[in-house]
Formats: structure tokens, sequence, C-alpha cells
């Protein structure tokens, strides 16, 4: 790369950075909408501001102005139920109970080891980006555990180190939106879009579920294993060249009892299984719906508990068996400890709680959609370029707003209303808002977990600062934010439903 090129390349990482850095913290800037929303409620009340509601023909919807006296006996009223209501709050904190045991207790991190270093030289970095992928079952586990670890690997067999730490780091990013598993992201963006669609058609919202895009991300996760590999061995390693610093770090093996404990674990998944299944598959079984189905059945809406049991189980197990738990009273500590690392997001639940609400009752959602679904009408912009746009549009809004909830909460009252008003699914609006935020994570400095990362990868390069890490992570973000995104074309183009009951198209 020219000086040329590499001047304006520092240019446009110093603007993502001194304007990045200017945005409030989230908790702040959902307090700040939440006011914005009641200030631009009273204005446009006042306007008369008025659209026919999509849903029933012939009904008139109007701008609710929350700032008069019944407005603010809203507020006031609704504050406590709207941070109870915010739909990921109790789903994301059941769910870390038992991915929080299965972290504290080491189960994690011991299998994730133990993948790794059972996988074939000349398959270690394919093993790596995949081990990076299904990690997001851990929730942010794979971002502390596999990079530092992937940096090792890769020293131990001669490699850069940096590659393999990029190769960790890209791929546990991109599964976040990539899984052969459900995980904590699919409640915690899914009840938001659910609460999304229901703005526009509340009888819709009742039939989508929080596997919505299983599908699609069970498919993902060989694409962008693949991807993750040739970027790895064809770009990042040739360009990173011969590693001339001293390799630092060790990764030990798995030791007698912590086989022991994955083992034991494992087998208490397997049962655990069976006994759900026996909930589930049988004619008239209590998980089934009422004719039958799966789709739409009390197994579904059950996910999230299952979820934590699944995880809670075998952590207890490995726990037990390690000795890392040798009395209730551990195993309260470390789900103590888990809700205490959870704090940030009970505040941020609370003033997201009082944006989401008070964007839907002044119906400001609503009218944005009809109106947004309209313009782009009117200038023509449909079908897949129209999800293009807005793939690069959250793409872009990602690389100044590091949380992917906190976007998608911001984000999907507006936009998922406006592609159902185009006829797409809240589905697919998730689907694509999923991609473009996994693929760009790795090259915002916002990012929670960048800084960590860069600590890591200084333990090889002194000198290593952002713009050199993100150089590192660019091609990782372009290709999977190519493939994927031709990968979820050919899905439209196709007509393949993104996950159970959940189509491309909405059909009111």
């Amino acid at each position: 790369m020219d000086n040329k090129r590499k001047g304006l390349f520092k240019k446009f990482l110093d603007f993502i950075e001194k304007v990045g850095n200017k945005l409030p913290h989230p908790i702040t800037l959902f307090a700040i909408l939440a006011g914005v929303v009641l200030v631009l409620s009273a204005i446009i009340s006042s306007l008369g501001v008025e659209v026919e509601h999509p849903g029933k023909e012939g009904e008139i919807v109007k701008v609710k102005n929350l700032l008069n006296g019944e407005g603010i006996q809203y507020i006031l009223g609704s504050m406590t139920d709207n941070f109870i209501g915010f739909a990921p709050l109790g789903i994301v904190l059941l769910t870390m109970l038992g991915i929080g045991l299965a972290e504290r207790s080491g189960l994690i991190s011991a299998m994730l080891r133990g993948f790794v270093q059972s996988v074939p030289n000349r398959l270690i970095t394919l093993g790596l980006v995949f081990a990076g992928i299904m990690s997001s079952v851990a929730s942010d586990a794979g971002y502390v555990v596999l990079p530092p670890l992937g940096a090792v690997i890769f020293a131990a067999l001669g490699r850069h180190p940096l590659a393999g730490l990029a190769a960790a780091f890209a791929s546990v990013s991109a599964g976040f939106s990539a899984n052969l598993l459900l995980s904590a992201t699919d409640p915690l963006l899914g009840e938001l879009t659910i609460d999304a669609a229901r703005i526009i058609d509340p009888e819709y919202a009742e039939t989508m579920n929080i596997a919505m895009n299983y599908y699609f991300i069970f498919v993902s996760v060989f694409l962008l294993s693949v991807v993750g590999t040739l970027v790895t061995e064809k770009i990042i390693e040739p360009r990173l060249g011969t590693y001339q610093g001293e390799y630092v770090g060790s990764m030990e093996k798995l030791t007698t009892t912590e086989k022991k404990g994955i083992k034991w674990s494992l087998i208490w998944v397997l049962v655990s299984a069976a006994a759900f299944s026996l909930l589930i598959v049988p004619e008239g079984a209590p998980l089934r719906g009422e004719d039958g189905s799966i789709v739409q059945s009390p197994f579904m809406s059950s996910l999230v508990p299952i979820i934590t049991i699944l995880f809670f189980i075998p952590g207890l197990v490995y726990g037990i068996v390690t000795k890392e738990i040798k009395s209730d009273k551990d195993v309260a500590n470390q789900l103590s400890d888990t809700m205490a690392s959870m704090g940030m997001f009970i505040v941020l639940a609370f003033t997201a709680g009082q944006f989401v609400a008070y964007f839907s009752e002044s119906n400001m959602g609503l009218i944005l959609g009809v109106l947004g679904a309209e313009f782009l009408e009117t200038i023509n912009l449909s079908g897949i370029p129209l999800i293009l746009t807005f793939i690069v549009i959250s793409a872009f809004i990602n690389l100044f707003i590091g949380s992917a909830s906190a976007k998608w909460a911001m984000m999907a009252p507006v936009f998922v209303p406006i592609m159902m008003q185009l006829n797409y699914s809240p589905e697919l609006t998730q689907m694509a808002y999923r991609i473009a935020d996994s693929s760009t994570n790795i090259i915002t400095p916002l990012m929670t977990y960048f800084a960590i990362i860069i600590a890591f990868a200084q333990k090889y390069d002194k000198n290593m600062g952002i713009g050199t890490m993100i150089s590192v992570m660019v091609p990782y973000s372009i290709f999977f934010l190519i493939s994927w995104t031709l990968l979820l074309i050919v899905w439209m183009l196709l007509g393949i439903n993104l996950g159970p009951g959940s189509p491309i198209m909405y059909n009111p």
C-alpha cells in the first residue's frame, strides 16, 4: 500500500474514531433518544400528521402527544412496566444463568481448547474459524478465550501468531449470526423484532418465533468457515509475512480431570436432550402445539429456558467433576458473579425500554413506516437493491455504535415496519441487519472487545495500534460481508424460509 493510500486510510480511521468517541454512552444515548421522542411527539402532533393504518382499512392513525396531561400520566405510570417489559431483559438474564455457570465452571474454555487441539495441523485454520463461529453459544466468552488461544496455536506451528488471533477474532464476531445451535443472540434480537412487527401487524407478530433465522444461520456456518479460512491463509498470512518476534504464551493441554469433566458434561447434555425430546417428539407431547405442530408450539416459546437448562446442567456437572464446584455456595457465587457482570445491560434495558415504549405509544413508528414505505415506492427501490441498501446502512451505523442489541433496539421500530409495508418479512430484515452487524464489528474501535484484542496482539507486536489492527481485519470484514450478502440474495431468489415458519415475504 503506497503512502497516499495509507494516508487516506488513516484519515478514514481517524474520522471513525473521532466521531465515535463523541457519541455518548449507549445508556445515555437511549435516554436522549427517549427525550427526543417526547419532544417530537408534541411537535408532530401539533402539525396534524396522519396516515391510514396499513392493517386496518379506514382507520386513521395520528401521533400522540406524550407531553400533554395524558402523556405525562403515561410517562410516569408506565416507567416501571417499560423497564420490566423491555423484551430482551428477562430473556438475556435467564439465558446467562445457564451460560454463566458453564463459563465460570471452566467448561466452555476447556471444550474450546479441546476442540482446537484435536484438529489435524492441515485443518487447524478451518478448525479455529469453526470453533470461533460456534463460540457464540457461550455469549461473549469466545472473544476472551479464542483470540489468544488462536495466536498460541499458530505460534506453536511456526505460523504468524497475529494471523491466528485475527482468524479467531473475525470468526467469533461472525458467529453471533451464524451457528449450528441457537444462542443468546437469537432471543435477544428476536424479541425486539417481534415487538417492532407488532407496530404493523400484531397478529403476524404472534406467529413469529425466536428461531426465525435458524435455517440461514445454520448454513452460514459452512460458508463463513470456508471464507474465513481462505482469507487467513491466502491474504492475512502472506501480508503479515514471517514472524520475527518472540513467541509468547502457551496452550496447556487438557488435564485428565478436565477430560473427565467434559465427558460427563456431554453425557448429561445427551440425558437432558433425551428428556426434552420426550416432551416434544411423541404425539400429544406437552410441548407440541394444539394441532401437533412444532413450529407454532409451547416448545418454540420455551426455547430460552431450554437453552438455559442445556448449559446449566453440563456446567454444573463439569464443575463438580473438576472440583470447581464443591457446594451449593459455589454455584450461588458463580451465578451471582454472572448477574453482577450484567449490571451494565440492566441499566441499558431501563433507558432502552423507555425509548422503545415511547416510540411505540406515540405512533411515530407506525407513521414513519408508512411514510418511509411510500417514499421507497416512489423511487422504485425494492427487492434486492432495497436489501443491499439496508445492509450498507446497518454496516455504516455499526462503525459508530458497538452494541448489536442497542443498535437493533433503535433500528427495528423504524426499519421493520418500513420493510413490512413493502411486503418483506421482519425475519428477513433482522437477518440482513445481523449480516451487516457481525461482518463489521471487527473493524470498529468502538466494539466492546476491540481494546482487549489489541492488548492480546501487543504481546506479539508492541507497536500494534488501532489502525494496524483494523487493517488486518478489513479483509475479513469485506469478504464476510460480500459472501454472506450473496448467500442471502440466493436465499431470497429461491424463496426458502429463513427459519421455522419464517418466510422471506410478508403477506398481510
